[in-house]
């Protein structure tokens, strides 16, 4: 059988609604049970962590900036603490500081592995959260994913969709970074030319990400959160319900096991 994850949801797809916190009661009703939020919303943890526990909700992982946590790592890890956090992910590096060839990722890839380090001697976890940009190719046919995670160290935040807009096959990528994939950011995409008032992206299950297969493979490679995301919905409680529709019965599904042949 499938472990139980909790379904899970990015508060950064409901920034454009704010308050973003007054949506937890809501998401609770749903059926979410974590969420994982963003540096907008770390200004008062404390505050935060109340008003998350006052709808039952957990926040195992958050983004941070990789700014924060190279600068000031104490702070990152005060704010995980407060809010119970186990994993902490750097969302992205900023395009003006953005490695171009292959020794500028490499190099880029050795600061990863020592915020990890850090981390990890703090008794939590990390992990890169990835776009299009790392799956396309250098000069020298490597790929920048390559050089993030080339330090066993460096965990993944897979977010599928943008493999799949760089035209990558996402499968064999879950399954070659098997028990490195600490978190899955479960994201679709509309049908050519859909969806244009929300930047061609969808809700869970009404895209064309190839999401029953790829549930139980994220599963299979270790991922412990699979966590909902949409960059820019019209309508963030439309969002929300259609995707743990969606994720329940991908969840469902992934449980069935095959039965055994006759013998």
């Amino acid at each position: 059988m499938a472990r139980d994850l909790p379904f899970s949801i990015q508060l950064h797809s409901a920034r454009l609604f704010p308050p973003v916190t007054d949506h937890l009661p809501r998401l609770a009703a749903l059926g979410y049970t974590n969420v994982e939020p963003t540096e907008a919303l770390y200004d008062d943890p404390s505050a935060l962590r109340e008003t998350l526990d006052e709808s039952d909700l957990t926040a195992l992982s958050g983004h941070f900036s990789l700014h924060m946590l190279e600068t000031d790592p104490d702070a990152a890890c005060r704010i995980a603490e407060t809010l119970g956090m186990r994993l902490l992910v750097c969302p992205f590096a900023p395009v003006e500081a953005r490695p171009v060839v292959t020794d500028e990722w490499r190099r880029f890839g050795d600061r990863l592995a020592a915020i990890a380090r850090l981390l990890r001697s703090r008794g939590f976890g990390f992990a890169w959260h990835n776009h299009d940009y790392e799956f396309r190719p250098l000069r020298d046919g490597s790929m920048p994913i390559q050089h993030i995670a080339a330090d066993p160290v460096v965990h993944l935040q897979v977010d599928v969709a943008w493999v799949a807009l760089a035209g990558i096959d996402p499968q064999p990528w879950l399954e070659g970074y098997a028990g490195r994939i600490a978190a899955i950011h479960v994201k679709d995409i509309a049908p050519r030319g859909g969806r244009s008032g929300e930047d061609g992206w969808a809700d869970i299950g009404a895209g064309i990400v190839p999401w029953p297969k790829l549930w139980k493979t994220a599963i299979t490679a270790g991922a412990s959160l699979l966590v909902a995301e949409h960059d820019n919905p019209s309508d963030f409680d439309r969002f929300a319900r259609r995707s743990i529709d969606a994720m329940r019965t991908f969840a469902a599904m992934t449980k069935v096991e095959p039965s055994s042949p006759a013998r």
